[in-house]
């Protein structure tokens, strides 16, 4: 696969992927009554699986990818995954988490890795680096090519419209239903 397929994969399938994924997940969040049952501790959590995911984006959309981006990513991964983990924990005893919304959750863990094949597919010379086959490169610096000013405006704006907003309207909610 060529680096510019890649790049394509991860501007116009994966990160729209993730971004409707995130929307179901708060519209599941919805239709049982976060509010009502894991409250506030649930959506929190949200809120840092939605930052760990989001800090992993903006690397990815602004940065060269080297070997600082993939362990960037990687870590990012790890903490989403710890972090579902105990916010499953926390919540599957409170409310009930159905077939749709666990299929969502699968999709929303499983994009990270895709993003990570892909920027190893980008950066091959990189990923083989971190495994002692190269000079790894731990710069962080922006891209020499950035992506287009439109699509990164764009992705901004999806983020925040359909993931952020959503996000502090379950907060809303569940402030609310605990200040009651």
């Amino acid at each position: 696969m060529s680096v510019e397929a890649a790049r394509l994969l991860l501007m116009y399938a994966v990160f729209p992927l993730w971004v409707a994924a995130g929307l179901a997940d708060w519209a599941c969040h919805r239709r049982t009554r976060i509010e009502r049952t894991s409250g506030l501790p649930e959506n929190v959590f949200h809120w840092a699986l939605f930052g760990q995911m989001g800090l992993a984006i903006v690397a990815v959309g602004l940065l060269e990818v080297n070997a600082a981006v993939l362990l960037l990513v990687f870590a990012a991964f790890l903490a989403h995954e710890l972090t579902t983990y105990v916010e499953l924990r926390y919540t599957v005893p409170l409310r009930a988490v159905g077939p749709f919304e666990q299929m969502v959750h699968s999709f929303m863990e499983l994009l990270p890795l895709v993003v990570l094949a892909l920027l190893a597919t980008m950066a091959w010379d990189q990923a083989l680096a971190l495994f002692g086959r190269g000079e790894p490169d731990f710069l962080l610096r922006l891209k020499e090519q950035p992506w287009p000013p439109g699509y990164l405006l764009s992705a901004f704006a999806a983020g925040a419209v359909l993931n952020a907003l959503p996000l502090a309207e379950e907060t809303l909610r569940c402030w609310r239903a605990r200040r009651a």
